[in-house]
């Protein structure tokens, strides 16, 4: 066997910063097909908590502990936020610039990168992605203060709670981290696309299941075949494989396989299911012009 060394060249590594903060909106599936970036991010903290221990004693011994379960938190603080982020933040816009508090608060999800560095490469090394499922934003305070000699720029900050997405062959969560460092580049690319966005698809936040199938080695790569318009108020998805349809007029309702009759303009979106992505760039949404046919 090998002697133990510490802090060899190249081996002292540490993680700092937090930047590519992406805000996900849900659709009326619950799928987070929507993202906006999120400018102004100073911090997340995340904070797990439970997991706190219970002894049991018998024969006169401790016999053994019971664990509570485990929950994911986080603190958000930025110097500003997307404004698609009021209606987390309990606000109603009934026009803009207008907002209403104390409103009810929908849930969303969200992603942000921190880096890896080393003694070497320093900050360069490589960076961690953090996806966060299931969040609630709860009220936060704001303090505004005068302008004096030494001006400070507000910091928003919002403690996060979460609700766990179901994964296969693990118990449900809500927090998925990736290292650059020691996953495939590729499937780290394509992830990247599906989170970031593309000159054909929408920023989305992929649940685990496809995260891991990412880098199992179990994605398809499919191109959307576009529906069919018959010119006036009638649209015919066809049965794709790895492909669902769904009404972006409508909240992102799912799109049956069959003919759908529209009354208005409809904006179809294409999505890959688990175990399949689109190409880097493929028309994944298309606008269809409603017609009465006079």
């Amino acid at each position: 066997m090998a002697t133990l060394t510490w802090d060899a060249s190249g081996q002292r590594f540490y993680e700092t910063g937090v930047d590519h903060g992406v805000l996900y909106l849900p659709d009326a599936n619950g799928a987070y097909s929507n993202g906006v970036a999120w400018n102004g991010l100073t911090s997340v903290s995340e904070s797990p908590t439970g997991a706190e221990p219970t002894a049991l004693y018998a024969d006169n011994i401790k016999y053994l502990n019971l664990y509570s379960a485990e929950e994911f938190g986080a603190t958000v603080e930025a110097y500003t936020y997307p404004d698609e982020f009021a209606q987390f933040d309990g606000l109603y816009t009934p026009e803009a610039g207008i907002s209403i508090g104390q409103q009810s608060r929908k849930s969303f999800g969200l992603s942000y990168r921190t880096k890896i560095g080393n003694d070497i490469e320093g900050d360069s090394y490589g960076y961690k992605l953090h996806l966060i499922y299931g969040c609630t934003a709860s009220p936060s305070e704001k303090a505004y203060n005068t302008i004096n000699d030494s001006p400070e720029a507000i910091t928003f900050s919002y403690e996060v709670s979460t609700v766990p997405v179901a994964v296969t062959g693990a118990k449900p969560t809500s927090l998925v981290t990736i290292d650059s460092t020691k996953v495939d580049p590729d499937a780290l690319a394509g992830l990247e696309s599906a989170l970031y966005g593309t000159a054909g698809t929408d920023p989305s936040l992929p649940l685990p299941d496809v995260v891991v199938a990412y880098f199992a080695g179990t994605i398809t790569v499919v191109t959307p075949p576009s529906p069919t318009f018959n010119g006036t108020d009638t649209l015919t998805i066809a049965d794709a494989a790895g492909v669902t349809y769904h009404d972006n007029t409508q909240g992102g309702t799912l799109i049956e396989v069959g003919s759908y009759t529209i009354a208005e303009d409809t904006i179809v979106q294409a999505r890959p299911t688990a175990g399949f992505v689109f190409p880097p760039v493929v028309d994944a949404e298309w606008l269809f012009e409603y017609s009465d046919g006079n």
